[in-house]
């Protein structure tokens, strides 16, 4: 498998250069040279195979015997070992329910194959990988958990004081063993600049060998395809279908356009954000203007400047093919409010704040194009946002037994402004 840069077609690498690096040289993102096309009696059966047989399938497509078959199946089977079950609203609102696995996010998928994927890779050098990683939310858990305890690798990660749930930040601050925190007081945004300034830092690189476990490391992103799939194969009516992504950094939406460059027939995309709506601006004016984050309840999607567009733009080359794929809505935390209060009382069914964005924006698309079928990815559980649920529907739900636990753990944090001076000086420090 070869892969180049976002920002220069000519320079090219192989797949474990790119998962250990993280980033180019010239600051761009890893792309595979080649998409393949899944065979169709492969999207017709789809039936048949269960999650771990599709995520094996795509890997193996993509890969081109860069891992031994055995091997591959071993770090596929492994990672990818939780569903992610579709639950129906009505005819033609669906629910992929992604928080199955161990921190209850989405980023399961992405953060334990990657895990895996590095280790592997890895496994031959004796000298200390640290995996650097900045989270809005659910990132800093799901990298926590899919890299614990793994050997040779040390986990530092950037988040943003103030600005994700108290369930989340006892994910980020209480694991210990090889997992490290560092409390920005920033923004995302300040935080990603931070771990991107470290990649391009030669000086320390020399020093200590750092990859990324952001969505900007195409390990993350590739097994994110696995589920656009494994909802197509549970849905009664496959026409018309659209995927509606609660959007922040894009990584998510992008894998969704790995999944339909790979064969699966998806009629549409919709990037749902909160009032950080750089891209669905985009979408209806055709200029791109990252600017500060503003936080939300939604604070998974609380990006200003999101990292995946450069792949999205890749992937289409023009303002107007993307237009035809994607369709952008954002919404405000007073509709967003009202969005899980409506679910529950039309459905009873709990979902989210980020699948509440999801929900509006699908719902307003599906008014104007009936005859289709829509998915929302519900990215978290809704206990991780217990105070906003809560308060919406006037009941206390309840939080799942391994989140609980972690109530009672002792927060352990560096706090640090937002400067990569303090970054790298604690590096340095850690070796």
């Amino acid at each position: 498998m070869k892969l180049y840069s976002t920002n220069n077609k000519e320079h090219f690498t192989n797949l474990k250069d790119a998962v250990l690096k993280g980033l180019p040289e010239d600051n761009g993102l890893y792309m595979p040279s080649h998409i393949p096309v899944l065979p169709k009696d492969f999207i017709d059966n789809i039936e048949s195979f269960s999650i771990q047989e599709i995520a094996f399938t795509i890997c193996k497509a993509l890969f081109n015997s860069t891992i031994p078959e055995n091997d591959l199946k071993e770090i596929v089977y492994d990672a990818i070992n939780f569903p992610a079950p579709i639950v129906s609203l009505k005819e033609n609102i669906h629910v992929l329910e992604l928080f199955h696995g161990p921190s209850l996010a989405f980023k399961d998928f992405g953060a334990r194959f990657m895990a895996r994927l590095m280790s592997y890779f890895d496994r031959a050098n004796e000298e200390e990988l640290v995996i650097l990683v900045a989270t809005s939310g659910d990132t800093g858990g799901a990298v926590a958990y899919g890299f614990l305890q793994t050997l040779g690798i040390k986990v530092v990660i950037l988040y943003p004081s103030g600005k994700v749930s108290p369930l989340q930040e006892k994910q980020l601050t209480t694991l210990g063993h090889n997992i490290y925190a560092l409390e920005v007081n920033g923004t995302f945004d300040d935080c990603q600049a931070m771990v991107k300034k470290a990649f391009l830092d030669q000086d320390l690189r020399n020093q200590i060998r750092i990859s990324s476990a952001n969505s900007i490391n195409i390990a993350r992103l590739i097994p994110q395809s696995f589920y656009y799939f494994e909802a197509y194969k549970q849905l009664k009516n496959k026409n018309n279908l659209v995927f509606c992504v609660p959007s922040g950094n894009f990584g998510n939406l992008t894998a969704g356009l790995f999944a339909k460059k790979m064969g699966l027939p998806i009629q549409r995309f919709i990037a749902a954000t909160n009032i950080n709506d750089v891209v669905p601006t985009y979408l209806k004016t055709g200029t791109f203007k990252p600017r500060p984050s503003v936080r939300t309840i939604s604070n998974a999607m609380d990006v200003g400047n999101p990292s995946n567009f450069a792949r999205m733009l890749d992937l289409y080359c023009s303002t107007g093919n993307i237009k035809e794929e994607i369709k952008g809505y954002a919404y405000t935390d007073d509709v967003t409010k009202k969005a899980i209060k409506e679910v529950y009382e039309k459905y009873n069914y709990i979902i989210d704040p980020h699948g509440a964005v999801g929900y509006l924006a699908l719902k307003k698309y599906l008014d104007q194009n009936p005859s289709h079928n829509g998915v929302v990815l519900e990215t978290a559980h809704y206990s991780k946002f217990k105070e906003t649920v809560d308060t919406e529907l006037e009941f206390t739900t309840e939080v799942p037994e391994r989140l609980a636990i972690l109530e009672k753990r002792k927060k352990e944090a560096k706090q640090i402004t937002a400067e990569y001076n303090l970054l790298k000086s604690y590096l340095l420090e850690k070796r």
